[in-house]
């Protein structure tokens, strides 16, 4: 009894280079004829290391034919990876199932953080000429507010705990970066940055500010780490002020804890205002919500929100309904 051929749906990853394959894809395509509905990066790549490809309507029938001379025959799946193709295939062998037994190999996949490079190439393509028009006409300074709301909805995500949420809203951020870092481009020569310079700055920081994971420093505890990550951030930096750096748009409770929070590492003993204005006393409420261990931004927030619940609680009420003014 003759045994069944073998037709190999051969899939590789677009976010690799091209020829990147594994060695038991490339001794695959050694072995047998490999077909393409397509000529692409991957198919050039093949002839160009000696690996014939025939490039064919995707008809599952010329691929059954072809096993008549091979009994093993590929097939290099496009970008989208041929789902179409592969289904006609499938119904077609499962009318003959001593024909041959269908596969699926994969010659290279996805390494982490590929999509990145997907998002990259979208917002290119919706801030190119013919792309998107509101995003061709934003400025870095027009985005500022956007950048804000986002990262906000990101912190009621966390606050709320609902992760499905923070997935989304993070994605919404990560939307500013690479838009940002497109409207970067288009900037004078040179004052002109990319996406790519934005993510070498990180990581060489997160290299330099990590000694203890890159660089086989000890450490004994947290605390090492972190006086480590603000030691070489001042040498870095070569600041006149330990106050420089810091957001100054943030909120004021939480730009007054920050300020607290520098002068206290700096070893600096500064006495707060001691006149009674509204402001100076909100500081020293801040100084001491510091002193107790607690974060008064968080705290004026979660009363607020417990009050705005206390007004929805108040219009759904008796009296807010007696207020509601007939219909006509």
């Amino acid at each position: 009894m003759t045994e069944p051929g073998r037709i190999v749906l051969l899939v590789t990853s677009p976010r690799l280079p091209a020829g990147l394959l594994t060695a038991t894809a490339w001794d695959l395509v050694r072995s047998g004829p490999v077909f393409a509905a397509a000529a692409s990066d991957q198919s050039a790549a093949l002839r160009s290391s000696g690996v014939p490809v025939t490039i064919i309507e995707p008809d599952p029938e010329r691929l059954v034919q072809a096993l008549a001379e091979h009994l093993s025959v590929v097939w290099l799946a496009g970008a989208s990876g041929d789902e179409d193709f592969a289904r006609r295939l499938g119904l077609r062998l499962a009318r003959e199932p001593a024909l041959a037994e269908l596969e699926l190999c994969y010659g290279s996949w996805d390494p982490p953080g590929a999509r990145l490079l997907d998002a990259v190439a979208v917002m290119d393509r919706l801030a190119s000429p013919g792309g998107d028009p509101w995003k061709r006409q934003q400025t870095h300074e027009s985005l500022a507010q956007y950048l804000l709301e986002e990262s906000y909805e990101a912190y009621d995500a966390i606050a709320g705990h609902d992760l499905d949420a923070l997935r989304e809203e993070l994605g919404d951020v990560l939307l500013q970066v690479v838009l940002h870092a497109r409207l970067a481009e288009e900037l004078p020569e040179d004052e002109r940055w990319n996406v790519d310079d934005v993510a070498g700055g990180l990581v060489d920081k997160m290299v330099r500010r990590n000694p203890h994971v890159f660089a086989g420093e000890n450490v004994d505890s947290i605390e090492d780490i972190v006086d480590n990550w603000e030691r070489i951030k001042k040498e870095e930096k070569a600041r006149v002020s330990v106050l420089e750096g810091i957001a100054l748009s943030q909120p004021a409770l939480s730009l007054a804890a920050k300020i607290l929070h520098r002068a206290e590492r700096a070893g600096l003993d500064v006495a707060l205002p001691d006149n009674s204005g509204l402001g100076a006393v909100l500081l020293r409420m801040v100084a001491q919500a510091r002193r107790d261990g607690l974060d008064a931004e968080a705290l004026l927030r979660q009363a607020t929100l417990t009050y705005a619940e206390a007004i929805r609680s108040a219009e759904a009420g008796p009296a807010a309904r007696e207020n509601v003014a007939p219909a006509e």
